[in-house]
Protein backbone atom coordinates (compact mmCIF):
# COMPACT_ATOMS: atom_id res chain seq x y z
CA UNK A 1 0.00 0.00 0.00
CA UNK A 2 1.65 3.27 -0.90
CA UNK A 3 1.21 6.48 1.08
CA UNK A 4 0.67 8.54 -2.01
CA UNK A 5 0.44 12.38 -0.38
CA UNK A 6 2.20 14.02 -3.74
CA UNK A 7 0.98 13.75 -7.70
CA UNK A 8 3.36 14.91 -10.91
CA UNK A 9 1.66 15.03 -14.27
CA UNK A 10 4.23 15.14 -17.10
CA UNK A 11 3.35 15.32 -20.59
CA UNK A 12 6.12 13.12 -23.20
CA UNK A 13 6.55 14.67 -26.59
CA UNK A 14 8.60 14.50 -29.54
CA UNK A 15 8.53 13.49 -33.40
CA UNK A 16 7.32 9.97 -34.28
CA UNK A 17 9.42 6.88 -33.35
CA UNK A 18 11.98 8.33 -31.12
CA UNK A 19 10.97 6.01 -28.48
CA UNK A 20 7.82 7.72 -26.40
CA UNK A 21 5.78 4.73 -25.89
CA UNK A 22 9.16 2.46 -25.12
CA UNK A 23 9.72 5.08 -22.59
CA UNK A 24 6.75 5.28 -20.69
CA UNK A 25 6.56 1.31 -20.71
CA UNK A 26 10.10 1.57 -19.27
CA UNK A 27 9.03 3.66 -16.46
CA UNK A 28 5.64 2.16 -15.61
CA UNK A 29 7.09 -1.30 -15.83
CA UNK A 30 4.68 -3.15 -18.06
CA UNK A 31 3.83 -3.23 -21.42
CA UNK A 32 0.56 -0.32 -21.29
CA UNK A 33 1.78 1.10 -24.63
CA UNK A 34 2.24 -0.30 -27.76
CA UNK A 35 5.23 0.05 -29.91
CA UNK A 36 6.88 -0.30 -33.40
CA UNK A 37 9.64 0.81 -35.89
CA UNK A 38 6.75 2.43 -37.67
CA UNK A 39 5.67 6.21 -37.50
CA UNK A 40 2.84 7.54 -36.11
CA UNK A 41 1.89 3.90 -33.91
CA UNK A 42 0.35 5.90 -30.88
CA UNK A 43 -2.82 7.73 -32.29
CA UNK A 44 -4.22 8.52 -28.75
CA UNK A 45 -3.01 10.28 -25.15
CA UNK A 46 -2.24 7.52 -22.66
CA UNK A 47 -1.95 7.96 -19.00
CA UNK A 48 0.74 5.51 -17.55
CA UNK A 49 0.60 5.17 -13.93
CA UNK A 50 3.64 5.13 -12.10
CA UNK A 51 3.90 5.22 -7.55
CA UNK A 52 7.09 5.85 -6.14
CA UNK A 53 7.54 6.40 -2.50
CA UNK A 54 4.85 9.10 -1.88
CA UNK A 55 4.38 9.92 -5.14
CA UNK A 56 2.53 9.09 -7.81
CA UNK A 57 3.26 10.38 -11.54
CA UNK A 58 0.84 10.07 -14.60
CA UNK A 59 2.77 10.05 -17.73
CA UNK A 60 1.30 11.17 -20.66
CA UNK A 61 2.30 9.47 -23.89
CA UNK A 62 1.51 11.08 -26.76
CA UNK A 63 1.18 10.97 -30.92
CA UNK A 64 4.38 12.07 -32.31
CA UNK A 65 4.28 15.39 -34.25
CA UNK A 66 3.72 15.32 -37.91
CA UNK A 67 2.17 16.76 -40.57
CA UNK A 68 -1.19 15.35 -40.86
CA UNK A 69 -2.74 14.36 -43.98
CA UNK A 70 -6.52 13.11 -42.64
CA UNK A 71 -9.01 13.94 -40.37
CA UNK A 72 -7.49 10.84 -37.95
CA UNK A 73 -3.87 13.09 -38.37
CA UNK A 74 -5.71 16.50 -37.64
CA UNK A 75 -6.97 14.57 -34.23
CA UNK A 76 -3.20 13.52 -33.24
CA UNK A 77 -1.89 16.84 -33.79
CA UNK A 78 -4.64 18.12 -31.81
CA UNK A 79 -3.96 15.35 -28.77
CA UNK A 80 -0.41 16.71 -28.75
CA UNK A 81 -1.11 20.34 -28.40
CA UNK A 82 -3.78 19.68 -25.78
CA UNK A 83 -1.69 17.21 -23.54
CA UNK A 84 0.69 20.46 -22.70
CA UNK A 85 -1.99 22.02 -20.94
CA UNK A 86 -2.46 21.63 -17.33
CA UNK A 87 0.99 19.51 -16.49
CA UNK A 88 3.44 19.95 -14.18
CA UNK A 89 5.84 19.63 -16.75
CA UNK A 90 6.83 18.40 -20.42
CA UNK A 91 9.76 15.93 -21.53
CA UNK A 92 10.99 16.09 -24.45
CA UNK A 93 12.08 13.00 -26.14
CA UNK A 94 14.71 13.16 -29.10
CA UNK A 95 17.20 10.56 -30.56
CA UNK A 96 20.86 11.48 -30.31
CA UNK A 97 21.01 13.28 -33.55
CA UNK A 98 22.63 17.09 -33.73
CA UNK A 99 19.91 18.51 -35.51
CA UNK A 100 16.91 20.34 -34.23
CA UNK A 101 13.76 19.79 -36.59
CA UNK A 102 10.49 21.25 -37.30
CA UNK A 103 8.70 19.19 -35.03
CA UNK A 104 11.19 19.65 -32.06
CA UNK A 105 10.93 23.34 -32.80
CA UNK A 106 7.19 23.69 -32.62
CA UNK A 107 6.97 21.63 -29.54
CA UNK A 108 9.32 23.78 -27.74
CA UNK A 109 7.59 27.09 -28.84
CA UNK A 110 4.45 25.16 -26.98
CA UNK A 111 6.06 24.40 -24.24
CA UNK A 112 7.20 28.09 -23.62
CA UNK A 113 3.71 29.41 -24.48
CA UNK A 114 2.67 27.11 -21.59
CA UNK A 115 5.21 28.53 -19.49
CA UNK A 116 6.13 24.86 -18.50
CA UNK A 117 9.19 23.86 -17.28
CA UNK A 118 11.15 21.07 -19.58
CA UNK A 119 13.54 17.99 -19.80
CA UNK A 120 15.15 17.29 -23.14
CA UNK A 121 15.65 13.70 -22.88
CA UNK A 122 18.23 11.91 -25.81
CA UNK A 123 17.15 8.41 -25.78
CA UNK A 124 18.76 5.86 -27.76
CA UNK A 125 22.21 6.57 -26.59
CA UNK A 126 22.67 2.40 -26.21
CA UNK A 127 23.47 3.71 -30.58
CA UNK A 128 26.10 6.19 -30.08
CA UNK A 129 29.65 5.02 -30.38
CA UNK A 130 31.39 8.44 -29.41
CA UNK A 131 30.52 10.47 -25.94
CA UNK A 132 31.66 13.35 -28.30
CA UNK A 133 28.36 12.88 -30.50
CA UNK A 134 26.63 13.53 -27.58
CA UNK A 135 27.60 16.34 -26.89
CA UNK A 136 26.99 17.57 -30.53
CA UNK A 137 23.58 17.03 -29.66
CA UNK A 138 23.41 18.68 -26.35
CA UNK A 139 24.83 21.74 -27.92
CA UNK A 140 22.50 21.66 -30.50
CA UNK A 141 19.45 21.76 -28.24
CA UNK A 142 20.81 24.23 -26.18
CA UNK A 143 21.60 26.93 -28.88
CA UNK A 144 17.79 26.78 -29.90
CA UNK A 145 16.20 26.42 -26.61
CA UNK A 146 18.66 27.43 -23.62
CA UNK A 147 15.72 27.12 -20.76
CA UNK A 148 15.91 23.36 -20.47
CA UNK A 149 15.83 22.19 -16.69
CA UNK A 150 18.14 19.53 -17.31
CA UNK A 151 19.28 17.43 -19.93
CA UNK A 152 19.13 13.72 -19.33
CA UNK A 153 20.70 10.87 -21.94
CA UNK A 154 18.85 7.98 -21.61
CA UNK A 155 18.36 4.41 -23.56
CA UNK A 156 14.26 3.28 -22.71
CA UNK A 157 15.84 0.15 -24.16
CA UNK A 158 18.51 -0.91 -21.77
CA UNK A 159 17.45 1.22 -18.64
CA UNK A 160 20.29 3.48 -18.88
CA UNK A 161 19.82 6.92 -17.00
CA UNK A 162 16.16 5.96 -15.62
CA UNK A 163 16.89 6.11 -12.40
CA UNK A 164 18.16 9.84 -13.10
CA UNK A 165 15.11 10.85 -15.18
CA UNK A 166 12.55 9.52 -12.19
CA UNK A 167 14.66 11.95 -9.80
CA UNK A 168 14.14 15.08 -11.69
CA UNK A 169 10.68 14.01 -12.74
CA UNK A 170 10.39 13.77 -9.04
CA UNK A 171 11.30 17.80 -8.43
CA UNK A 172 7.75 18.36 -9.72
CA UNK A 173 5.88 16.85 -7.96
CA UNK A 174 3.43 18.79 -6.01
CA UNK A 175 1.43 17.99 -2.56
CA UNK A 176 -2.17 16.38 -3.83
CA UNK A 177 -4.19 13.34 -3.63
CA UNK A 178 -3.61 9.66 -4.96
CA UNK A 179 -5.06 10.36 -8.55
CA UNK A 180 -5.40 6.48 -9.51
CA UNK A 181 -5.82 3.36 -7.28
CA UNK A 182 -3.01 1.18 -6.29
CA UNK A 183 -2.40 -1.55 -9.02
CA UNK A 184 -3.46 0.81 -11.76
CA UNK A 185 -1.06 1.47 -14.68
CA UNK A 186 -2.81 3.02 -17.44
CA UNK A 187 -6.12 4.60 -17.55
CA UNK A 188 -7.14 3.18 -20.68
CA UNK A 189 -10.02 -0.23 -20.90
CA UNK A 190 -8.84 -3.34 -20.72
CA UNK A 191 -10.62 -3.90 -24.08
CA UNK A 192 -8.65 -0.61 -25.33
CA UNK A 193 -5.46 -2.16 -24.83
CA UNK A 194 -6.39 -5.52 -26.45
CA UNK A 195 -7.50 -3.64 -29.42
CA UNK A 196 -4.60 -1.91 -29.61
CA UNK A 197 -2.33 -4.47 -29.00
CA UNK A 198 -3.98 -6.38 -32.09
CA UNK A 199 -2.79 -3.35 -34.12
CA UNK A 200 0.79 -3.36 -33.39
CA UNK A 201 0.90 -7.00 -34.53
CA UNK A 202 -0.21 -5.62 -37.70
CA UNK A 203 2.22 -2.88 -37.96
CA UNK A 204 5.15 -5.86 -37.15
CA UNK A 205 3.47 -8.04 -39.37
CA UNK A 206 2.41 -6.08 -42.75
CA UNK A 207 4.32 -3.48 -44.77
CA UNK A 208 4.12 0.06 -45.53
CA UNK A 209 0.77 1.79 -46.00
CA UNK A 210 -1.22 -0.93 -44.97
CA UNK A 211 -1.30 -1.17 -41.45
CA UNK A 212 -1.59 2.97 -40.74
CA UNK A 213 -4.95 2.17 -42.78
CA UNK A 214 -6.53 -0.38 -39.90
CA UNK A 215 -8.54 0.30 -36.89
CA UNK A 216 -9.24 -2.34 -34.22
CA UNK A 217 -12.35 -2.34 -32.15
CA UNK A 218 -13.30 -5.25 -29.69
CA UNK A 219 -16.84 -6.09 -30.14
CA UNK A 220 -17.01 -8.64 -26.92
CA UNK A 221 -14.96 -8.47 -23.57
CA UNK A 222 -16.33 -11.28 -21.18
CA UNK A 223 -14.75 -13.36 -18.80
CA UNK A 224 -16.06 -16.88 -18.01
CA UNK A 225 -17.42 -16.92 -14.06
CA UNK A 226 -15.86 -20.18 -13.83
CA UNK A 227 -12.83 -20.14 -15.10
CA UNK A 228 -11.61 -16.68 -15.40
CA UNK A 229 -11.01 -17.53 -19.26
CA UNK A 230 -11.54 -13.80 -21.18
CA UNK A 231 -13.66 -14.39 -24.19
CA UNK A 232 -12.67 -11.73 -27.59
CA UNK A 233 -14.30 -10.91 -30.51
CA UNK A 234 -11.83 -8.10 -32.51
CA UNK A 235 -12.87 -6.58 -35.51
CA UNK A 236 -9.93 -5.05 -38.00
CA UNK A 237 -11.18 -2.43 -39.99
CA UNK A 238 -8.89 -1.55 -43.37
CA UNK A 239 -9.91 1.10 -46.11
CA UNK A 240 -9.13 -1.13 -49.33
CA UNK A 241 -10.63 -4.97 -50.29
CA UNK A 242 -7.13 -5.65 -51.83
CA UNK A 243 -5.74 -4.61 -47.96
CA UNK A 244 -8.20 -7.48 -46.56
CA UNK A 245 -6.79 -9.71 -48.66
CA UNK A 246 -3.48 -9.35 -47.55
CA UNK A 247 -4.55 -8.69 -43.64
CA UNK A 248 -6.25 -12.39 -43.93
CA UNK A 249 -3.29 -13.66 -46.14
CA UNK A 250 -3.07 -16.71 -48.18
CA UNK A 251 -5.02 -19.84 -46.51
CA UNK A 252 -6.16 -17.41 -43.63
CA UNK A 253 -1.77 -17.23 -42.73
CA UNK A 254 -1.24 -13.90 -41.97
CA UNK A 255 -4.29 -13.19 -39.49
CA UNK A 256 -3.46 -16.51 -37.88
CA UNK A 257 0.16 -15.25 -37.12
CA UNK A 258 -1.46 -11.61 -36.26
CA UNK A 259 -4.16 -13.26 -34.16
CA UNK A 260 -1.45 -15.42 -32.29
CA UNK A 261 1.25 -12.93 -31.58
CA UNK A 262 -1.60 -10.69 -30.42
CA UNK A 263 -3.07 -13.39 -27.75
CA UNK A 264 0.26 -14.17 -26.65
CA UNK A 265 1.15 -10.49 -25.22
CA UNK A 266 -3.36 -10.11 -24.48
CA UNK A 267 -2.90 -13.40 -21.69
CA UNK A 268 0.38 -11.71 -20.67
CA UNK A 269 -1.90 -8.14 -20.06
CA UNK A 270 -4.41 -9.90 -18.02
CA UNK A 271 -2.83 -12.95 -16.38
CA UNK A 272 -5.64 -14.92 -17.84
CA UNK A 273 -6.17 -17.43 -20.87
CA UNK A 274 -7.96 -15.67 -23.87
CA UNK A 275 -9.86 -17.46 -26.76
CA UNK A 276 -10.16 -15.10 -29.45
CA UNK A 277 -11.78 -14.10 -32.83
CA UNK A 278 -10.25 -11.94 -35.41
CA UNK A 279 -12.84 -10.44 -37.89
CA UNK A 280 -11.27 -8.04 -41.00
CA UNK A 281 -14.25 -5.36 -42.70
CA UNK A 282 -13.48 -2.65 -45.55
CA UNK A 283 -14.51 0.61 -44.30
CA UNK A 284 -13.66 3.01 -46.92
CA UNK A 285 -11.29 5.91 -46.08
CA UNK A 286 -12.50 5.88 -42.62
CA UNK A 287 -9.38 8.02 -41.70
CA UNK A 288 -11.73 11.38 -43.06
CA UNK A 289 -15.00 9.99 -41.90
CA UNK A 290 -15.53 11.87 -38.59
CA UNK A 291 -18.50 9.89 -36.86
CA UNK A 292 -16.31 6.65 -37.44
CA UNK A 293 -12.92 7.71 -35.73
CA UNK A 294 -15.21 9.29 -33.04
CA UNK A 295 -16.59 5.92 -32.52
CA UNK A 296 -13.17 4.26 -32.11
CA UNK A 297 -12.81 7.06 -29.22
CA UNK A 298 -10.62 9.67 -31.31
CA UNK A 299 -12.79 12.52 -30.06
CA UNK A 300 -12.51 15.62 -31.50
CA UNK A 301 -14.74 17.49 -28.99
Amino acid sequence: MNNITRTAMITICGRPNVGKSSLTNALVGEKIAIVSDKPQTTRNRIYGVVNREDTQFVLLDTPGLHKPRSRLGDYMVKVVRESLEQVEAALLLVEPIAHVGEPEKILLQRIQEEHLPCVLCINKIDTVEKKDDLLEVIAAYSAVYPGFDAIIPISARTGDGLDDLMAQLQTYAAEGPQLFPDGMTTDQPDAQVCAEIVREKMLLCLDKEIPHGTAVEVTRFTEREDTGIIDLDVTIYCEKASHKGIIIGKHGDMLKRISSLARRDIEKFMGAKVYMETWVKVKENWRDNVNFIRARGYDEQ
